[in-house]
């Protein structure tokens, strides 16, 4: 969304995470320019999210990492189609239930690496002796459907970037 002048990135407060996201969001402003932050920890805050960036005429919005977040991908999706504000979500699953883009940790790969590990500690190995893993598969998932409904056009070069385009 090379046009957009304000983007909306939301945020639950109520996350363990929410400094470091939100040091994430600030330094992302200070690069980009004006970001709009939106903080939700309930149904009605992300109703009340969407409305500030209908008011606001936001560009787009980026849903942050949150386990709420994610038992919301209906209500996120219905609210982004509805108020047509293109989103990008962290998780592939908002995209295959209709969202427009995500970009983050492969789930699977990382339940794969902790199936691994649960395995290797119930063949012996202490956990303290196992090392910490980063994820290292990180998936960019577009959902064409949805591009189009928003009218937007995907150029074929982010197309062919992506891991997976959902038609």
């Amino acid at each position: 969304m090379p046009a957009a002048v304000l983007i909306g990135a939301l945020l639950n407060p109520k996350n363990p995470n929410f400094e470091t996201q939100l040091r994430d969001v600030q330094g992302a402003a200070r690069a980009m320019g004006q970001i709009e932050l939106l903080n939700a920890s309930s149904s009605n805050e992300i109703e009340a999210a969407f409305a500030t960036l209908v008011t606001r005429r936001a560009g787009a919005i980026s849903v942050g990492s949150d386990p709420f977040f994610f038992a919301q991908v209906n209500q996120l999706i219905e609210l982004a189609a509805r108020h047509s504000i293109p989103a990008i979500y962290e998780w592939r699953e908002f995209v295959a239930a209709g969202g427009l883009l995500s970009y983050g940790v492969s789930l699977a790969g990382a339940y794969r690496e902790a199936g691994i590990y649960v395995g290797r500690i119930l063949k012996g190995e202490k956990p303290a002796d196992l090392p910490v893993l980063q994820p290292t598969k990180f998936e960019l998932v577009i959902n064409m459907k949805t591009a189009k409904a928003l009218g937007i056009d995907v150029p074929v070069s982010m197309q062919l970037l992506a891991d997976e385009v959902i038609e």
